[in-house]
């Protein structure tokens, strides 16, 4: 936990914030009631701050930061009061915090008293969660749009979804990029299923958010954007478009 503390406290003081393209699943949900699920790889909890997203819409396929539980027994902890337990129990490698203590001390679980309380991460090697497999069985049959935002498609079995949805799926990539050639995306110009959108997820997710003519439900969030994608919407709110 030394090493993941100053992560684990920045997450809850949302030091890191949701980008123009978590809003625009946030929005997607809100405005049309059509997200079937988010998936998504990354561990830090930025979707927790989209609060119109609710959280049985989102599977972290690999935790998130944002939630922490027992190691030994699986039972979840509240995420604020682990975090008061991590600044008052766990030491400040970096030396910034002069409230941290010298020394480390466990975290014990309130369920089985064990010290393994820790982020809601999965491990190198580790078993994914069970979500991810009971929520994939649920959706992929009936999905008939596939939105593939920033990856590599080279982690299973994530990147499987793409191939495991109805061959009468449509398959959207946003990504500087090509990716996922092997598992089937197709992106000769006689494609009759895949769209590539190349580019930064904030300049295509702005786009299509303009295009669906979202951008005031957009502006509402700009104080709570990261500098770069308010950036972006200053710029676009400049252009008049």
């Amino acid at each position: 936990l030394e090493l993941e503390r100053s992560f684990i406290l920045g997450t809850r003081e949302a030091r890191w914030r949701a980008t123009i393209a978590h809003r625009f699943v946030e929005l997607l949900h809100q405005k049309t009631g059509k997200l079937t699920r988010l998936y998504t790889q990354n561990i830090d909890g930025l979707e927790s701050q989209c609060t119109d997203l609710p959280r049985e819409k989102v599977v972290c396929v690999h935790g998130s930061m944002h939630r922490a539980a027992c190691e030994m027994c699986g039972e979840e902890a509240d995420f604020d009061e682990f975090c008061d337990d991590v600044q008052r129990n766990i030491k400040d490698i970096s030396g910034q915090d002069p409230s941290a203590p010298p020394e480390s001390t466990g975290i014990p679980c309130k369920t089985c008293t064990y010290n393994a309380v820790k982020p809601a991460v999965v491990l190198f090697h580790s078993s994914l969660p069970e979500e991810f497999f009971t929520r994939a069985n649920e959706d992929i049959p009936n999905v008939d749009l596939l939105i593939v935002i920033g990856t590599s498609l080279t982690v299973a079995p994530a990147n499987t979804l793409v191939c495991h949805v109805p061959p009468t799926c449509m398959r959207m990539v946003v990504n500087n990029e090509p990716v996922g050639i092997q598992l089937g995306i197709d992106y000769g110009e006689q494609s009759t299923r895949d769209f590539f959108a190349r580019g930064y997820c904030d300049d295509v997710f702005l786009d299509l958010i303009c295009h669906l003519g979202w951008l005031s439900d957009l502006e509402k969030f700009a104080e709570d954007l990261p500098e770069s994608s308010l950036s972006l919407l200053r710029n676009r709110q400049s252009e008049g478009t």
